[in-house]
């Protein structure tokens, strides 16, 4: 990571349950870079997962930080951008990169191949193949081996790991617009760290593989290029990472019941707490 007062980093939550003290862990690590190097930290809510998405989530998040003791400017929501993630698609189709994928998920996983924790991986059973109707719901998928052609031997580089090379072939023609969104997670968090000027993007170690993907959309699509910085996951007493979806106990139960939010803090900052190891 540069060592200059330039240095911004994120936290960028998605308001569809409450956060964890993973959230919370995360949230510290980027604040706490940027506090050690004079830059910034901002708060993004991401926020365009159709119903799932509800701003009162936002707002708790807003306490929880708060309640931390951390310190944040706010960038403009996702829900705000979808303009910005239709060109960039439209761009993408124009180079040739994207194509159409008409497939349902129940599709896609009865495909024989291995599947990842987050979705499917997909061997591009529609490229070339696949014809829409006007107006049929569809997905844009990468056409990743022509993507490969396109940018060449890149890298990119993790404050642990060192310079990787970016290879996303692994995870197929990965989704770059959703059949309901203009955009996947891939794209959206890609165009959005450019535009707030995000230098260092700080995100748990389960994201590090999804790194490649990003790498070569910035390349694509001719954006800044961060570091990363992939830090450990706190876990819960299974040794599995803390997750929404897995009910992890939320942030603003132990707020609400009157827990000092400095000596959590402190707490995560030492990895020294109850709840996660």
């Amino acid at each position: 990571m540069s060592q200059t007062a330039g240095v911004v980093t994120r936290f960028a939550p998605s308001p569809n349950g409450s956060l964890h003290l993973g959230h919370a862990y995360s949230a510290i690590v980027a604040h706490d870079i940027a506090r050690r190097l004079g830059g910034r930290f901002v708060l993004r809510i991401e926020d365009i997962d159709g119903p799932r998405s509800h701003p009162e989530f936002a707002e708790e998040f807003r306490r929880d930080l708060e309640w931390l003791g951390l310190e944040w400017d706010e960038v403009p929501a996702q829900s705000t951008r979808l303009a910005a993630y239709r060109d960039a698609a439209l761009r993408l189709v124009e180079d040739g990169l994207l194509y159409p994928c008409n497939c349902t998920r129940a599709q896609i996983r009865d495909l024989p191949m291995r599947s990842r924790e987050d979705g499917p991986d997909y061997p591009g059973g529609c490229r070339g193949r696949c014809k829409v109707a006007q107006g049929e719901p569809h997905a844009l998928r990468l056409d990743v081996d022509r993507a490969m052609e396109a940018v060449g031997e890149i890298v990119w580089t993790d404050v642990n790991a060192g310079s990787v090379i970016a290879d996303p072939r692994d995870f197929g023609d990965v989704v770059i617009a959703r059949k309901d969104l203009p955009a996947s997670y891939h794209l959206a968090v890609t165009l959005d760290d450019a535009s707030d000027g995000i230098t260092s993007v700080t995100r748990g170690r389960d994201l590090f593989e999804t790194t490649h993907v990003h790498r070569v959309l910035q390349q694509l699509l001719g954006l800044p290029v961060p570091d990363w910085h992939h830090h450990a996951l706190i876990l819960d007493e299974n040794g599995e990472k803390l997750a929404k979806r897995r009910g992890s106990p939320p942030l603003a139960d132990r707020r609400k019941a009157g827990e000092d939010g400095a000596v959590l803090a402190r707490q995560l900052r030492l990895r020294n707490f109850e709840g996660g190891t």
